[in-house]
């Protein structure tokens, strides 16, 4: 029985190294495609990446049946399997993700909703502190001085990009230019200064990251280089990050996934929370590509949260959903969102189509302005942490979603996203300055959206959500479409008093018919909020913009995805000193 426990054992984890090795190939191009400039392969990869898991379990799971159809599906002979994976693990590189690789083909396997703790890894066996590759995961710099040009010239150096730089030289002095502005009376060297950098480049979309931290006695500054490609190729230093919030804006799951070459994810994940603690492991996994683990991360926290608190979920604020019922736990920063079994009208979507919106926003660029979405299935909560009212409305418009055994409510799908503060909820009680300040930002998030072809349909504010930095986030996909599906419209003049006066329109309308026109109207009522909307965003009610944002799409350009403040990125600063550069466009 031991021999065939370790056959399966090494069948589940055969399975999980194709995985992670192709996952890792695909990573490391990341590199290839960016010196290239190849942002179609980027985009077509970032998708395929997504599915890789989930083709390798399924692999996995095929090949455990075939093998070993008698024995593997008699639930008692997996703690043994369990013991003998366990064992395989010890001297392995990515002990954590294996084992949330078992889990799920033991769930497949199985074919069971509920599992015993002693069939899979409720939680890690093998700790992963102190775990490094064959070679160190980050380089070491000693600067001799508080001049840091030549370390940062060899940091970007030792990454040998084949493509080159536009102007290094006058990169370097405008990050040490940079430096010593964010630090004007230096500081005092301790015996142990030190620059840490990851020996990966960090890859999304059109840019390059390098990822590092700043020791000095026991303080810690993290730092990213950011770089992009101008119009004639070359690499440039767009900007550097020295502060939290442009860090964490860089390190957030409001974006696609990055490409990260790793040996051992746990020691770049380690490093990680080193320069952005306000991030937790499991957005740590899931930002560099491994969003399985992070998952599985994820739902331990929850399972830990649930333990040590006592409040009650309950209906989330804000606007009710016509496609969604949303809930929260008010000591837990994320929303639970729950597909009704019907939609009010004018709403005609299914589930079907609202589950494929959000698998297209998970395979999407999501330009920083979409959240991110965690699935979940066959979910048991304690039925005495729901309000009445929440078990009242998911009894009156999702009874196919839940069903109570004994103590447990068993939600059988739902998605979590990170909770937002509506922006309609903001604007009601916002002053003139803030709600001018988070209306700008409302119009930014509609340009970086369709800069990456998407158009929201739903353009109203309770849509929008604002993060704890202050941005603004889509977050109801059920009418979204790509941008070069749709025809940006004028509205026709009347040719009559008698078309002018009609209840509807004299002219006709196809389904894909967008009119910028009506924006403002729609969304604002008359005064200082649609003022504001107007003196910032005119363009966006103008149908001309859209036009030429979906012919840019079409001709197969590629916007570079900034998500840092212009007050950061280099050039933009100091144009008048570096001379005409890649960076002085608008």
């Amino acid at each position: 029985m031991e021999d065939l426990a370790a056959e399966m054992a090494a069948t589940i984890l055969a399975g999980f190294d194709k995985h992670y090795r192709l996952f890792r190939e695909t990573s490391a191009r990341g590199k290839e495609r960016w010196e290239r400039a190849d942002w179609a392969g980027a985009r077509q990869a970032s998708r395929a990446r997504i599915d890789m898991y989930d083709q390798r379990v399924a692999e996995a799971v095929s090949a455990v049946r075939e093998r070993f159809a008698e024995s593997a599906t008699v639930d008692a002979r997996w703690p043994a399997i369990k013991r003998a994976y366990v064992g395989m693990l010890l001297d392995h590189k990515q002990p954590e993700c294996a084992e949330t690789f078992f889990n799920s083909v033991a769930r497949h396997v199985l074919d069971r909703r509920y599992y015993r703790n002693d069939y899979i890894f409720s939680r890690p066996a093998i700790a992963t502190e102190h775990l490094d590759g064959d070679e160190p995961t980050y380089r070491c710099y000693y600067p001799p001085t508080n001049d840091l040009r030549e370390t940062f010239r060899a940091a970007i150096e030792a990454f040998e990009l084949e493509v080159p730089f536009a102007d290094l030289d006058r990169d370097i002095e405008l990050v040490q230019k940079a430096i010593d502005e964010h630090f004007p009376t230096g500081w005092d060297r301790r015996p142990n200064f030190q620059v840490h950098v990851l020996r990966s480049l960090f890859f999304r979309n059109t840019g390059a990251y390098v990822v590092g931290r700043v020791v000095n006695g026991d303080r810690r500054w993290p730092f990213v280089v950011a770089m992009l490609r101008d119009a004639e190729g070359r690499a440039y230093v767009d900007a550097l990050l020295l502060d939290a919030r442009n860090v964490g804006r860089l390190l957030s799951l409001g974006r696609s996934y990055f490409f990260v070459d790793m040996e051992v994810p746990a020691a770049y994940v380690s490093f990680l929370e080193t320069i952005v603690p306000s991030r937790s492991r499991a957005e740590l996994y899931t930002m560099i590509g491994l969003q399985k683990q992070g998952k599985t991360l994820f739902f331990r926290d929850i399972e830990h949260h649930l333990k040590h608190s006592t409040d009650k979920f309950t209906i989330a604020p804000g606007t009710r959903g016509m496609v969604m019922l949303v809930f929260t736990l008010p000591s837990f920063p994320f929303v639970f969102k729950v597909i009704r079994d019907w939609f009010e009208p004018p709403k005609d979507a299914d589930r079907q189509l609202v589950e494929e919106r959000y698998r297209f926003v998970k395979l999407h660029d999501r330009a920083g302005r979409m959240s991110d979405t965690l699935e979940f299935a066959h979910v048991a909560f304690p039925r005495d942490r729901f309000s009445d009212e929440l078990i009242a409305e998911l009894e009156r418009i999702a009874p196919s979603s839940f069903e109570v055994e004994g103590e447990h409510l068993v939600t059988r799908h739902f998605y979590i996203e990170r909770r937002l503060v509506p922006l309609d909820v903001y604007l009601s009680k916002a002053d003139g300055d803030r709600a001018a300040e988070a209306i700008d930002e409302y119009g930014h998030a509609i340009r970086d959206l369709a800069g990456a072809n998407i158009f929201p349909g739903d353009l109203l504010l309770k849509n929008f959500g604002l993060t704890r930095y202050g941005r603004v986030v889509f977050y109801d996909y059920d009418e979204l479409c790509e941008v070069t599906d749709c025809r940006f419209r004028r509205i026709p003049t009347p040719s009559s008093d008698e078309e002018e006066m009609r209840a509807e329109p004299f002219f006709n309308i196809e389904p894909n018919d967008v009119f910028p026109e009506q924006f403002p109207m729609f969304l604002f009522p008359e005064g200082p909020q649609r003022d504001a909307f107007m003196a910032r965003h005119a363009d966006l009610a103008d149908p001309a913009w859209w036009t030429a944002t979906k012919q840019r799409i079409l001709d197969g350009g590629q916007d570079d995805v900034i998500s840092y403040s212009d007050e950061v990125r280099l050039h933009h600063r100091w144009a008048e000193r570096s001379g005409p550069g890649p960076l002085s466009e608008p």
